[in-house]
């Protein structure tokens, strides 16, 4: 079965931002199913365009700034 995206419902989202780059925490269920916590990274490209990047290592304080929005996202699991 293809993914179709009209079956990903996002329950949960919040976004920290940085200078370059933001990440965002999101709880979301595909197909009314298990709910799935995912943490994604969005990097502004020298034309000031967002895309997305693996999220890979964290600084501390954008691990500090995510650690709270994991807490709030698991209240919604």
């Amino acid at each position: 079965m293809a993914f179709d995206k009209n079956l990903d419902r996002e329950l949960f989202s919040e976004t920290a931002s940085f200078e370059t780059t933001r990440i965002k925490v999101g709880v979301y269920s595909y197909n009314d199913g298990e709910k799935k916590l995912q943490i994604s990274r969005e990097n502004m490209s020298q034309d000031g365009q967002w895309s997305f990047a693996k999220l890979g290592r964290m600084f501390k304080d954008e691990a500090e700034a995510v650690m709270p929005m994991i807490e709030k996202a698991l209240k919604h699991m």
